[in-house]
């Protein structure tokens, strides 16, 4: 049967899709362009095509992945309700016990980047983004008079770096922290971090 004609744009998306499963299934450092090329039934030569290195490939499905990541999150902070209510649902989505997927993957991201100055940079825009639009919520609330909160660059800096350290534990060893003690860790920062008791936050969130 022969193959849909894509476009451009198409042809590329679908290469940074299957990139992005190839790296989460290998890692970054045993992915190869033969995989992401096999994984579609094409050849090496059309993946270089589009990216000519797998260092351009992979820096390249990593922003696509995290495009992804910051439209869902936009998606949840530009809901017409309350700032806690936003918050909650984001945190609560971001967190390694709740729907978000692919932190194998960013894990996978983070220890390249170390080595990787292109990839770096791409994993360092991802996580300023992320705390400037958690810090954002976190000042209307503060201007809503929905809590208290003296610095919502502080408390997003703290609240991502919990759920990172978090999710790297839950990813990397299975089973150390339990989902429902982790989700009570997130939700008592929460709620720490915003002047709010545990019970009131859910019950306003």
């Amino acid at each position: 049967m022969a193959r849909v004609r894509l476009t451009v744009a198409e042809r590329r998306e679908e290469l940074l899709r299957a990139a992005v499963e190839q790296i989460e299934a290998r890692g970054v450092a045993a992915v190869r362009i033969s995989d992401v090329a096999s994984s579609l039934g094409v050849s090496n030569a059309l993946v270089l095509y589009h990216f000519s290195t797998k260092e351009k490939l992979v820096a390249a499905a990593f922003t696509y992945a995290a495009e992804g990541d910051l439209t869902h999150l936009g998606q949840l902070l530009g809901r017409r309700t309350t700032a806690l209510r936003r918050l909650r649902s984001a945190v609560r989505w971001y967190a390694p016990t709740g729907q978000a997927k692919g932190w194998r993957l960013w894990i996978e991201g983070w220890a390249a980047a170390l080595r990787d100055p292109a990839l770096r940079e791409v994993t360092r825009d991802l996580d300023r983004r992320w705390k400037a639009a958690i810090a954002e919520v976190i000042a209307e609330g503060v201007a809503a008079g929905e809590f208290e909160c003296p610095d919502p660059m502080e408390t997003a800096l703290r609240l991502t770096a919990l759920l990172d350290g978090i999710a790297v534990q839950q990813t990397s060893y299975g089973g150390t922290v339990s989902r429902a003690r982790a989700q009570e860790w997130v939700d008592g920062a929460l709620a720490r971090e915003l002047g709010l008791d545990a019970v009131s936050a859910d019950r306003r969130a």
